[in-house]
């Protein structure tokens, strides 16, 4: 899947997760998980380098009402509340991007990285019903504890009890304007270990 990652204006991107999420569904599908019934939490998004975190978060923004930003690994990384939730199916949409800029020292996809379900409280039942076909699981916080899918080429699905954003809320957090970190990298244009978004 190819996706020129300047490019963040609301239909480009809307259009780029409809496909994204299609073939992640798809995917899943060929390894035993019906995800495509699932609420969706989140679009992660990947950018190379500060400067380009910096232009995806402001094009964004332009169609966000509010947004979450906070330093984690190292580096700030963007909640954003979308302003009209992108439709990907009857009734499914997708209600927040989570922008990442690199630094981090693992490979990992540019473009779309992953894309988050909301199983809900089935989660647990959900992991020992496909634990064979599940990558690993992260431990973020006593509110966020995904299973993922890794596939070969470093995109992911992630599976979430509650979606990201009401972990945001249940950390104590509020999405109330934009909000950004006082953060600034020793190099804008230095970029992570990656792999490209063909």
């Amino acid at each position: 899947m190819t996706w020129d990652t300047g490019d963040f204006d609301r239909e480009s991107l809307a259009s780029a997760a409809r496909a994204f999420t299609a073939q992640q569904v798809a995917r899943c599908a060929a390894i035993g998980i019906d995800a495509g019934g699932y609420q969706v939490s989140h679009l992660a998004v990947r950018t190379r380098t500060w400067r380009d975190y910096l232009a995806a978060r402001d094009a964004i923004e332009s169609y966000s009402t509010a947004n979450l930003e906070n330093v984690w690994n190292g580096r700030p990384i963007s909640k954003l509340l979308l302003s009209e939730p992108i439709e990907i199916a009857d009734g499914i949409g997708i209600p927040l991007i989570e922008l990442i800029p690199p630094f981090h020292q693992r490979v990992y996809r540019m473009g779309l990285e992953h894309v988050g379900f909301v199983v809900g409280p089935e989660h647990p039942a959900f992991i020992e019903r496909h634990r064979e076909v599940l990558t690993g699981q992260q431990f973020q916080s006593r509110f966020c504890a995904p299973v993922y899918r890794l596939f070969e080429d470093y995109t992911h699905v992630k599976f979430y009890e509650t979606s990201l954003g009401d972990v945001c809320r249940l950390e104590g957090a509020a999405f109330d304007g934009m909000v950004h970190a006082d953060w600034q990298p020793a190099d804008p244009d230095a970029g992570p270990y990656e792999t490209g978004c063909d």
